[in-house]
Parts: C-alpha cells; sequence; structure tokens
C-alpha cells in the first residue's frame, strides 16, 4: 500500500454510507408507523362500540352543553343506566364538543 493511497474501509457488507438514512426516508418511515398506528386505533375503536353502550356527541355552546348532559343524567341516572361524559374538548370557536355514553335500558 502507498501512502498516498486512502485507508479503505473494512470489507464485508454494507459501508457506512449505504446504512445512513436521508431526512427523507426517516420521514417515510414515521409517517408509516404513524398511519399504522392511527389504523390500529380507528380499529380498536370500532370493536369497542359493539360494548352494548349507546353514544351520543354534541357540539354546543358551554351553557347549552351543560344543560344538554344534565337532561341525560336527569333522564338516564347514572346508578341505573352508568350514564357519563365519555369525552370532551373546547373548540377553537369555543364550542364545546363532548360525547355522552349510557347503557341502552336499566335492569
Amino acid at each position: 500500500m502507498d501512502d498516498s493511497d486512502p485507508p479503505r474501509r473494512p470489507s464485508g457488507g454494507h459501508g457506512q454510507d449505504e446504512m445512513r438514512e436521508t431526512p427523507r426516508d426517516v420521514a417515510r418511515r414515521l409517517k408509516s408507523r404513524s398511519q399504522a398506528r392511527a389504523r390500529a386505533e380507528a380499529q380498536r375503536a370500532a370493536s369497542s362500540q359493539g360494548d352494548g353502550f349507546i353514544r351520543q356527541t354534541y357540539a354546543l355552546p358551554r351553557e347549552e352543553a351543560r344543560v344538554r348532559a344534565r337532561d341525560w343524567f336527569r333522564r338516564y341516572p347514572k346508578a341505573a343506566y352508568m350514564t357519563r361524559v365519555e369525552s370532551w374538548r373546547q373548540l377553537p370557536d369555543g364550542v364545546i364538543e363532548f360525547t355522552m355514553r349510557r347503557l341502552p335500558t336499566a335492569d
């Protein structure tokens, strides 16, 4: 070997350059994982809908949302129907989006 020759990489597979991921490769891999996670979550949610509960989602101004939720609890008492506010969030325009859940009948 001559002193002017560049050092050689050991052969035996891929060089480091071939193993490096580009930012595009990383983004594709992460997007693929994210999509797979979203599909799995959607599938879980769809299968959990067969749990026997009735759900109703509303998007109302804050005071109307309170009135609607109180009406649900009055009509379907928590002790008999297992009524609850399953989820809620405030939308950018101040409207409250919420999902009420209850059993279809009381025993």
